[in-house]
């Protein structure tokens, strides 16, 4: 299943989606106190991920709280040990590197082991 997933969410690379937002810049995770979120993160109604859930994504290039945006897939992150990966969702035609990338995103993914793909 999550293959099926991960090959579908790649050809979605270069296109236009919205991203509705659940956790806002400033917001606190609601597992772990420690946790905020610097970035706005949300989900693509679209794709139905591997948990069974819309698909989450990071949302990169917007500096301020949203509800929603919408944006173009720019990456993926997979995850090796864990059930679902994420989208990288962009504002505005803008651009990161990889390692820009894992840095916006390490406050969250520096408990899984993955990867980040263009």
């Amino acid at each position: 299943m999550k293959h099926i997933i991960r090959n579908k969410i790649k050809n979605m690379i270069g296109q236009k989606v919205i991203i509705y937002i659940d956790r806002p810049i400033g917001f606190k995770h609601p597992n772990y106190d420690d946790i905020i979120y610097p970035i706005n993160y949300g989900y693509i109604k679209e794709i139905v991920a591997a948990d069974n859930e819309f698909q989450d994504a990071y949302l990169l290039g917007v500096n301020e709280p949203v509800q929603s945006y919408e944006g173009i897939v720019y990456a993926i992150i997979e995850r090796e040990n864990d059930i679902e990966d994420k989208l990288i969702i962009v504002a505005n035609n803008n651009e990161f590197t990889i390692e820009e990338i894992e840095e916006l995103v390490n406050f969250q993914e520096k408990f899984f082991k993955h990867k980040i793909f263009k």
